[in-house]
């Protein structure tokens, strides 16, 4: 007799199907469930930190500056480690990294001024850049000087520096009567005095305004060349205009770390015989106070490498020798012959560049570059360059030619594209991409790039959130792209160095210049055009993994650690792999960090190491 079944043996694996397919649905909405609750807790505890001690808090690091006061309870569980089975911190093979010298602690490793007199005077080429080689490097820390303060907070640092961190005097003795800077106890003060405007920059910039539309949001970038201690920018910024100062480090010391110091844009450079570090077409208005450059030599070569950076219709404002000649010239100890002749060689350069000389009134006077070349080509100028890439300026030699602006159709259009007014322009098309100038970088990817840093910055102000406080100001972006960091903290109380590495595909340093910001090229193989200690805040998204098999990513972190303020944070964003590379050598740097999970959560392979540099500062020296 046959065997009873139950039932048929197909019903019976259907059920058994059925039981398993319930069990594996129900286990993964239970792992829903949890993921869900636990993010949920994990947001309830997400608030900004209040002060920089929770910063540290939060990175899960220990508070090492004794004026600080105590971390808050407050703290955000950053579970990286407890999702990805990886060592990210080996201290036995981690190099400690002893403090420099402390005659190192003012090190400027591309200008210092003993390397620069082997080379030629000539053009000032040894004021350029001249870094050391690989066997110059330094591998230690730079030291603060021993009684180092955390600068003032923005707006009151643009008036006041702490002079224990700058301790140079010698501008307030040289440039007493012009109100440059002064000594006032412990600290030094800014009255905004210049060699050209006695008043104080305020009321010097009202009269350019007088002449120049300053105030309409379509000057937005401006270049000013010889800045001295930056006071023109400084009290440009109130009027939506952000100024690139530059002056080269020379006897006149520290004027450049005084702007920085201030939370004032400014950088280590001079016109020599090489390019500025900055794209054609960059600048809206580039000015030039007493700024002792040589705008009649060399057959007006400075000149014209100020028409490369200026944009079409942008403005040139030059005040001092040989302006207003007639009245000044037994106060400035040259001939009237010579001061002549030094003018009537800048209007003929400027008529030979096809600019429009505005205005001359009082000690200003003002030229205009034109919206395109369909008159200088109609001239027949034999001035405009045949050939070359506009933007190559790095370590790029000047050329003695016009560089030739994009075609137009008629001779109202702007040549390269008609840019939107300040505040629209940060977030409007940069013509360079609208007109498909830039091939891989498409108006699509423009707007999601924007998105992106929206969601971005809400994640950094969880992480970092002193941002409206005050507490940065100087910001650097070491690997910038299209400027999206820039532009999603523009409404907060500070300003961006927008760094693109040089020689980088695609070159994207004039897309942000479009969008109203600033910024410069650099190898980050060499060190950045700045004095120690001028940053607040740096991020550095991909930037070690373009540079790990170019050079030693070490001397790349030391480098910042040089430029990066004491309590200053660095956000670094890269694969994993990388990230441990980078806080191996930051732990040995005396850098507090650690590796968070991206914003979008801890399947995307890319991560966040935020490290903050803590307070330490050199021995004083026993009497």
């Amino acid at each position: 007799m046959a065997k009873d079944h139950s039932g048929s043996p197909k019903l019976y694996q259907l059920e058994s199907k059925r039981r398993r397919i319930s069990w594996i649905v129900g286990v993964s909405g239970l792992c829903i469930l949890f993921y869900i609750v636990g993010a949920w807790q994990n947001g309830r505890r997400g608030g900004s930190p209040s002060s920089q001690s929770e910063v540290y808090t939060r990175v899960g690091c220990e508070n090492h500056h004794a004026d600080m006061s105590s971390s808050s309870s407050l703290s955000v569980s950053m579970d990286f480690e407890s999702h990805h089975q990886l060592v990210v911190n080996n201290s036995k093979s981690s190099e400690n990294f002893a403090p420099c010298d402390m005659s190192y602690s003012e090190y400027t490793p591309c200008q210092e001024p003993q390397r620069g007199r082997k080379f030629d005077r000539n053009m000032l080429k040894y004021r350029e850049r001249h870094c050391p080689s690989k066997e110059e490097l330094l591998r230690c820390l730079i030291p603060a000087p021993p009684n180092y303060k955390i600068p003032f907070k923005w707006p009151q640092s643009r008036d006041y520096a702490w002079f224990a961190n700058i301790p140079h005097k010698e501008l307030s003795i040289e440039k007493a009567v012009q109100n440059w800077v002064q000594v006032e106890g412990d600290r030094l003060r800014f009255p905004g005095g210049g060699t050209m405007f006695p008043h104080g920059a305020d009321a010097y910039i009202d009269d350019i305004s007088e002449l120049v539309p300053l105030t309409s949001g379509t000057i937005r970038t401006a270049i000013d060349t010889g800045c001295g201690v930056a006071s023109w920018g400084a009290y440009l910024l109130k009027r939506d205009i952000v100024a690139m100062s530059f002056a080269p480090r020379d006897t006149h010391e520290a004027q450049v770390w005084f702007a920085l110091e201030r939370g004032v844009p400014a950088m280590i450079g001079v016109m020599g015989s090489q390019r500025l570090p900055y794209p054609a077409r960059a600048f809206d208005m580039a000015h030039c106070s007493r700024c002792l450059i040589p705008w009649s030599k060399y057959g007006g070569l400075y000149l014209i490498e100020v028409d490369r950076v200026l944009r079409p219709g942008g403005y040139w404002v030059l005040s001092g020798p040989p302006i207003r000649w007639k009245t000044y010239w037994r106060g400035w100890e040259r001939t009237k012959e010579d001061l002549k002749k030094e003018q009537d060689a800048i209007e003929e350069t400027a008529r030979q560049l096809c600019w429009n000389k505005v205005i001359e009134k009082g000690d200003l006077s003002v030229w205009q570059k034109p919206l395109n070349h369909i008159k200088c080509i109609k001239n027949k100028s034999p001035y405009i360059c045949k050939s070359g890439n506009a933007d190559a300026a790095w370590y790029q030699d000047m050329e003695a030619c016009i560089t030739p602006l994009p075609e137009v159709t008629n001779s109202d259009e702007v040549a390269g594209g008609a840019l939107e007014k300040w505040p629209e322009r940060a977030f409007a098309i940069p013509p360079r991409i609208s007109s498909g100038s830039i091939q891989s970088i498409t108006i699509d990817k423009f707007k999601e790039d924007n998105q992106v840093w929206n969601e971005r910055m809400s994640y950094y102000k969880r992480l970092i959130g002193l941002l409206p406080q005050g507490r940065y100001r100087n910001v650097m972006d070491a690997n910038a792209y299209l400027g999206g960091f820039a532009a999603a903290l523009s409404k907060y109380p500070v300003w961006v160095m927008n760094v693109v590495p040089a020689k980088n595909d695609p070159e994207t340093l004039g897309v942000i210049y479009e969008r109203g910001f600033i910024g410069t090229y650099n190898d980050w193989c060499e060190a950045f055009s700045t004095y120690p200690r001028t940053y607040d805040l740096i991020h550095a998204g991909g930037l070690i993994s373009l540079y790990q098999d170019r050079c030693d990513i070490t001397y790349i972190l030391l480098e910042m650690d040089r430029i990066l303020r004491p309590e200053g944070t660095v956000i670094f964003r890269d694969v994993v792999e990388v990230l441990v590379k980078i806080k191996s050598i930051a732990d040995g740097m005396r850098w507090q960090s650690r590796i968070v999970d991206h914003e979008s959560g801890p399947f995307n392979p890319e991560k966040i190491l935020i490290a903050v540099k803590t307070y330490w500062t050199a021995e004083a020296k026993r009497e």
